[in-house]
């Protein structure tokens, strides 16, 4: 368990965003990139998707997470949002480790958009095949 007066750092990423979450004892509010959580993710979802790992072990009015987000969409940066505060609450208690890994929250999703090949349209498009 870490130390009270620690700043427990962590980071989380998904697709092409990646979030640089920095986690401390106080009253649980969440900033990212200098606003608070409800002004920058504007979608329900996505904010209920970021506080599950906290609400799920029951620190989300013991820790203030402040995080700096680059890349990615909205759902990307959520994503990356939740998987570093995972990762953080992982570092203060490492007793919730099974909590967490069984919800899910510990893994990355690695999925990106795959690369177009050089001579065709797309990742997977080919141009269509003419036979004369």
């Amino acid at each position: 368990m870490a130390s009270p007066a620690d700043v427990v750092v962590a980071t989380g990423k998904r697709k092409t965003a990646v979030a640089r979450v920095r986690m401390k004892l106080g009253s649980g509010s969440i900033l990212v990139n200098g606003k608070q959580v409800d002004d920058y993710f504007t979608r329900d979802a996505l904010r209920r998707y970021i506080r599950g790992p906290l609400e799920k072990t029951s620190l989300a009015t013991r820790y203030d997470v402040v995080a700096k987000i680059e890349g990615g969409g909205p759902t990307g940066q959520a994503g990356a949002l939740r998987h570093g505060i995972a990762r953080a609450i992982e570092r203060v208690d490492p007793e919730q480790r099974a909590t967490l890994k069984t919800a899910g929250y510990l893994t990355r999703d690695a999925r990106k958009k795959e690369r177009k090949k050089y001579g065709q349209r797309g990742a997977r498009a080919r141009f269509q095949f003419s036979k004369r």
